[in-house]
């Protein structure tokens, strides 16, 4: 059986274009485009990975990666966050909360899978 990554994500060419990287590459990907209820996505059905984005409708990356690392069942899921503002503030913040990754928009499809196998494999 395939891994499941959950994208958190609102724009949608990055939401198709993710989707067909790592479908294409054997994944299964749900998404996800609201921050208020991004939480009860990722709880109704956990996923392995999750992908999220920084700056999302209702509330931030941030404000989710906090209360993922703070829930039992998702403390250890592997989180890339993505952004679009690529300043060093927004990379500190991230990792003292807990991601696993940090990247950067527009970031290349290869970097995107190899990313992913990665923190799948680690």
């Amino acid at each position: 059986m395939g891994k499941r990554v959950l994208l958190i994500e609102d724009e949608p060419n990055i939401i198709e274009a993710i989707s067909f990287i790592l479908s294409r590459d054997g994944w299964t990907v749900h998404t996800h485009e609201d921050g208020t209820t991004a939480m009860d996505k990722v709880l109704g059905l956990p996923p392995d990975m999750i992908i999220l984005d920084v700056m999302l409708p209702g509330r931030s990356g941030f404000d989710i990666l906090r209360e993922l690392r703070g829930h039992d069942t998702t403390r250890l899921t592997p989180v890339m966050m993505l952004t679009a503002r690529g300043q060093e503030k927004d990379r500190e913040l991230a990792m003292r909360l807990g991601a696993n990754l940090f990247m950067t928009k527009p970031f290349s499809n290869t970097e995107v899978r190899d990313h992913v196998r990665n923190l799948m494999e680690a």
